[in-house]
């Protein structure tokens, strides 16, 4: 019992707190499947949080000024769901009853764009914790940018609840040390530190000492013995956001299952429910009256949609502002509404550059540089940085500073070498809204910031991967940091739209359809090598890569071949073509900088572009050749690389691979003189 309350207010708490264990245990029961221990163990911490402190409107969950709630492990979304319904959003009972089943609204991981409230998709773990970071960091910017002395129109806090897996994995120590560094005092994270894992207590693999950790990665770190103290768990939250230099981890010392006579305390209660039997006892072992599945008690409702007048009273208090703000500021009132709103103000794109083909060679990684900075000091909202490579990237904007503690309106992030963290940190940043987020790396690191692009691709984000340095052409770094597979297993990815540009114009079209993208990211896909500026005559104004795939080369009279390629291969094909004419062979070269776009794109364009009745065709890409069959088709061929590359001059891998004029007219006339199948 809680000395400090009434044993009326301490009834009314332990039956609220037992609401939210009966209703978790009770609809993983009848799904029979799910996680109700975690649910059960943070029960009295999510409800200290979401009725006493937590800043939020249930009749209005987009709220601008709300503060954020992230369930990192997402496997506990009853927990989640559980406060959704009680609190009054626009969850029933029967979507409670309904947890895991085919069209419901409580999927067995939260949903973003989904269930009403659910902040953003969670389940793989430590991706929470990043999102979490990047709406703190999004929090930051924007009050930099917009508040104004006695006017603070953005004014909230980011809560993640985490436990032991989350720790474990590598991504939220990534974004941990970031959000210590930058000093991001509106971040609390309540760890549920319960010592079980799947595989039994944690001491088997993960020994280490976590409030240490924190310590050093300048976090305030404060500890609550007993996860049922509502009165410690309140005055924890307090100090927390008393905290304005660094965030704070609240560690929770909690028990799983907690109440479950059986299985309180053990890996039995993770991932699979409790049984029938089980939950009577635990239900007795609770106190709880009612024995049927279900249950919520009149008074414990009422008590939870009192959020739904707190959360209106302070809505309607942060509106009274916004209009003294208004008045105050009309100019930033625009810019914020244009941020909010996403809107693209008029001219954003006007200072993107129009490349010549008289113009000397210039790398695309260098062209998307300075069609970045164009775009940026048209749209503010823009903002971003690299994985410690901005120099090779060419992801600096030069129209403003860094991000930094203390100094959060500017918009280059140092996101430091930390891809996983970066992906997921770009997530959040977009989740909280008001920021176009964009990072880059070399293409080869794709593999590590993947987990954090699948889950963007899977809430239809439109953040901006910028990927350097994509094929065997990356030289004497050698196989190490040369992609082979890589541009193959981001195509596989649903949602994710690739692009890899031919040159610096196609470079530019590929920003512009980039920033107009409004449901799915988008991977641009960079050479380190200086390629010449293909010639566009009476095009130049045309957005040919929102096509996917278009004529940029054709002889006089019906093609004999077809030249597929794409990126810095787009070139030698052309060489190619041209060598074929002067045998009296007519090669069509076609550009295809993204198949995404190009299979959008209606049947009779894409029969335009690739005749049916044309079988011989060449796709040329210096990359896994997986996937281009349904491109050449049987009467086709591929030059690629299915294999790892070698250290050497770029060149000379281009050549020693085949990635020749040469080699390309050898296997055009191979492939003309083979008789038809």
């Amino acid at each position: 019992m809680n000395n400090s309350q009434s044993d009326s207010q301490v009834k009314l708490d332990n039956l609220c707190i037992n609401t939210i264990r009966t209703l978790s245990m009770d609809a993983i029961q009848k799904a029979n499947s799910g996680h109700p221990g975690a649910p059960m163990g943070l029960a009295a911490a999510a409800y200290v949080l979401w009725t006493r402190v937590l800043k939020h409107n249930p009749a209005n969950p987009d709220w601008l000024d709300r503060d954020r709630f992230v369930l990192s492990g997402g496997h506990a979304s009853m927990l989640l769901y559980s406060l959704l319904y009680l609190t009054g959003y626009q969850l029933s009972i029967d979507d409670i009853k309904n947890f895991r089943q085919w069209g419901s609204k409580t999927p067995g991981h939260p949903e973003f764009g989904h269930t009403q409230g659910v902040e953003t998709t969670t389940g793989p773990l430590g991706q929470g914790v990043a999102n979490a970071v990047g709406m703190a960091m999004a929090e930051r910017h924007l009050a930099s940018r917009f508040n104004r002395p006695g006017h603070e129109i953005v004014d909230h806090f980011t809560y993640v609840m985490c436990g032991d897996g989350d720790m474990m994995e590598g991504i939220a120590s990534e974004a941990s040390s970031l959000a210590g560094h930058l000093g991001l005092g509106r971040l609390i994270c309540l760890y549920d530190d319960n010592n079980i894992s799947i595989e039994g207590n944690t001491d088997i693999a993960f020994t280490e000492d976590v409030a240490a950790r924190f310590r050093a990665y300048n976090w305030q770190v404060l500890t609550i013995e007993d996860g049922n103290n509502t009165d410690a768990i309140f005055e924890g939250l307090m100090a927390a956001r008393s905290e304005t230099d660094k965030p704070s981890l609240i560690i929770l010392k909690t028990h799983i299952a907690f109440g479950s006579p059986n299985k309180q305390d053990t890996a039995d209660a993770h991932g699979s429910p409790l049984g029938e039997e089980e939950i009577r006892l635990t239900k007795e072992c609770l106190q709880w009256e009612n024995k049927e599945p279900f249950c919520v008690p009149e008074a414990a409702l009422n008590h939870f949609r009192k959020c739904l007048e707190t959360g209106a009273h302070a809505e309607d208090d942060w509106k009274n502002r916004f209009q003294t703000y208004k008045a105050s500021h009309p100019e930033l009132t625009d810019q914020w509404v244009n941020a909010m709103s996403g809107f693209l103000p008029d001219g954003w794109d006007d200072k993107i550059p129009l490349f010549s083909s008289k113009d000397t060679p210039v790398a695309t990684r260098a062209a998307s540089g300075k069609v970045l900075n164009a775009i940026a000091e048209k749209l503010p909202t823009l903002i971003g940085g690299s994985a410690d490579l901005a120099p090779s990237n060419k992801t600096y904007l030069s129209c403003s500073h860094e991000f930094q503690k203390n100094s959060y309106d500017g918009r280059n992030i140092r996101f430091g070498v930390r891809e996983h963290a970066m992906g997921g940190i770009m997530s959040g940043m977009f989740l909280h809204n008001g920021l176009r987020p964009y990072g880059g790396t070399f293409l080869v690191f794709a593999d590590y910031i993947r987990p954090s692009i699948r889950v963007a691709s899977l809430m239809k984000l439109p953040l901006i991967y910028v990927f350097t340095h994509d094929s065997v052409a990356v030289g004497e770094d050698g196989p190490t940091h040369q992609p082979i597979e890589h541009l193959a297993s981001l195509r596989i990815i649903p949602n994710l739209t690739v692009i890899r540009p031919a040159d610096a114009n196609e470079t530019a079209d590929a920003w512009r359809h980039a920033i107009r993208t409004s449901d799915g990211p988008v991977a641009l896909i960079l050479s380190r090598q200086k390629l010449p500026i293909l010639d566009r005559i009476g095009t130049e104004n045309i957005n040919h890569v929102s096509n996917g795939a278009y004529i940029l080369k054709d002889g006089k009279g019906h093609p004999d071949i077809i030249l597929i390629a794409t990126g810095s291969e787009v070139h030698i094909a052309i060489e190619a073509a041209n060598i074929l004419s002067g045998k009296g062979i007519t090669a069509r070269v076609v550009s295809m900088p993204s198949w995404e776009l190009f299979e959008q794109r209606s049947a009779s364009y894409r029969q335009t572009v690739l005749p049916p009745e044309i079988t011989r065709r060449i796709a040329i890409e210096a990359g896994h050749t997986m996937g281009w069959e349904k491109y050449v088709g049987n009467q086709g061929a591929v030059i690629g690389i299915n294999h790892f590359g070698a250290s050497a001059p770029g060149s000379t891998n281009l050549k020693k691979f085949g990635f020749t004029a040469d080699n390309i007219v050898e296997k055009a006339l191979t492939l003309l003189e083979t008789p038809e199948k």
